[in-house]
């Protein structure tokens, strides 16, 4: 009999391990568990197109419908996985139904991180955008006129107020740290997108906390900061992070560190499980990682299945990221983890620039504000292991292009 692969999960990991082992086995049996009632879809544009309109949930899905059926491939949504039990190889459905399985791929990925209820987390009009539930209850918000306040200045933050600005709202933007993207980026590209933003109307407060949503019969009508200043608001949103699903791992015995841990091979510390995308942590480059992409779920996965199906190989990650703000695209290449130096780089169109991140006269990364070509080139660099200089960085003369 063929095996059968059992994935739990139904985002981008699922979907991309799925296609590839299905490319590579013809004959295993494979079974998608997602808890969400929809098809496997993109994240991204959530909160870009699809809350506003612009993209509808069927353009969101990563495969049609029926491409699942003509590749025998069964999705069981709207059914959370409850337990797995490594020893008899099941695992267990919400009403007790056992499903075996030979390997298992965990996909379970990550969800936002909420605010305790105490201070104001539970009421109604405070949003979270993650699920394609989150962006379908936020899209009736997005009106002209309407006050906003976003916890949180990072990716997620920025890109939202991008979105409420554009829909003409009023946007407030708090970030806690002593600036916004601190944790992601250096202080060159917070504050190129500190002014873009500004520009456009937003009011970003940084250093500055939340100390608690307040409301009229249960319905969110004022935040109220650290420092004592209280803003009017028809509604906030809530983007301070994302935490790894790892329950049903560890509840199973598997090792758990800040992620589900897997080898150079994507096993976990079972060698039949394998897992891939924001819920694992990985050794990249001598150092635990995980890394919260879609670089990273689809590569990953697709190492997946490869060692499932047979073709052994390690995972060797050359990250990438995007982030699109207004008319504005940053393209990210690398991992800027460590860096000591950052050369700041005209690109060729106007208003482009770079910011290149260096540890000890190596490159590590580059942040490309609408600046493609020096991103597609750096990016190859970084990918052929090759090294552009801080010297060469800041040269605007030089024809990157020669260094490949």
């Amino acid at each position: 009999m063929s095996k059968h692969v059992v994935i739990i999960g139904a985002g981008q990991a699922a979907a991309s391990f799925a296609a590839r082992l299905r490319q590579k086995d013809a004959d295993c049996k494979i079974s998608i568990y997602g808890e969400e009632p929809s098809l496997p879809y993109q994240r991204p544009p959530l909160s870009k197109k699809y809350a506003t309109g612009e993209m509808t949930a069927e353009q969101l899905l990563l495969r049609p419908q029926d491409w699942y059926g003509q590749n025998e491939i069964k999705c069981n949504l709207d059914c959370a996985v409850q337990a797995i039990n490594v020893d008899a190889k099941t695992i267990s459905l919400p009403g007790g139904e056992q499903i075996n399985w030979d390997n298992l791929f965990l996909a379970t990925g990550s969800r936002a991180r909420t605010l305790p209820a105490s201070i104001g987390g539970n009421l109604s009009g405070v949003y979270l955008l993650r699920s394609l539930q989150d962006a379908d209850e936020l899209a009736g918000e997005l009106k002209e006129g309407r006050r906003v306040v976003i916890v949180g200045g990072g990716y997620i933050g920025l890109e939202a107020a991008a979105v409420c600005r554009s829909q003409r709202l009023e946007v407030v933007l708090v970030e806690a740290a002593d600036r916004i993207l601190q944790r992601v980026a250096c202080e060159e590209t917070s504050t190129w997108f500190r002014t873009l933003h500004e520009k456009r109307g937003v009011t970003i407060i940084e250093a500055t906390g939340l100390e608690r949503f307040e409301g009229t019969d249960g319905k969110v009508t004022t935040t109220v900061l650290s420092d004592g200043r209280r803003i009017e608001c028809d509604f906030a949103l809530v983007g301070i992070g994302i935490i790894s699903n790892t329950e049903l791992a560890e509840s199973a015995g598997l090792e758990v560190n800040g992620g589900i841990a897997v080898n150079a091979r994507c096993q976990t510390s079972n060698p039949d499980i394998y897992a891939a995308g924001d819920c694992t942590m990985f050794n990249y480059r001598n150092e635990p990682t995980r890394l919260e992409s879609v670089q990273n779920a689809i590569d990953q996965a697709e190492c997946a299945a490869d060692n499932i199906a047979g073709e052994v190989r390690d995972y060797n990650p050359y990250p990438w990221f995007w982030s699109d703000q207004y008319d504005i695209k940053l393209q990210i290449a690398g991992l800027n983890r460590g860096y000591d130096k950052i050369v700041v780089r005209p690109g060729e169109r106007e208003g482009a620039v770079s910011h290149f991140y260096f540890r000890d006269e190596a490159l590590l990364a580059v942040d490309a504000m609408s600046d493609p070509r020096t991103y597609m080139i750096t990016k190859k660099i970084l990918e052929a292991e090759r090294n552009i200089t801080p010297e060469q960085a800041a040269d605007k003369d030089l024809q990157l292009k020669s260094l490949m």
